[in-house]
């Protein structure tokens, strides 16, 4: 009797778990396999193709009259050549360089800086021979995330 209901217990167990696997749901745009498409979705079809020949041959006529113009036009002067520096006797503006702040020793610790960004201790020296960098070297502040790295100089 016992082995007869654990069968069927079994059984129906299984037939409701297999009933419940998903199953792919058809697109709402996507007509079904084997379906003929109706009258109104070969039109769509037409009218799509025919839509993109005509926008590929505006594209191409767009082109071949710019092309046209370019040609015809003489090359332009940039105004920056019209007003040459050497005419002018002025030099050319170079960008100004960053300038960093300097980091304060710690004191009492030979070797670590106070960032001046935030106070913190930071240890300035290389990671492989322990010796300080030297004076003026670019640090960069390691509280401070990659998005917002801030750079400074040591004393």
């Amino acid at each position: 009797m016992i082995p007869c209901v654990l069968t069927l217990v079994v059984a129906v167990a299984s037939v409701l778990l297999v009933s419940c696997s998903p199953y792919p749901e058809p697109r709402p745009n996507q007509p079904k396999a084997g379906a003929k498409p109706t009258p109104a979705q070969v039109e769509q079809t037409k009218q799509a193709k025919l839509q993109g020949q005509e926008d590929a041959q505006k594209r191409a006529e767009e082109e071949k009259k710019m092309q046209t113009q370019t040609d015809l036009q003489p090359p332009e002067t940039p105004r920056d050549a019209l007003d040459s520096p050497a005419d002018s006797g002025k030099k050319p503006d170079s960008p100004k360089p960053v300038e960093y702040e300097f980091a304060k020793m710690a004191p009492g610790r030979d070797g670590f800086v106070l960032s001046p960004y935030n106070n913190k201790i930071i240890d300035a020296r290389d990671e492989k021979t322990g010796k300080k960098y030297p004076r003026g070297t670019l640090v960069s502040d390691p509280t401070y995330p990659a998005s917002e790295k801030k750079y400074f100089r040591v004393p």
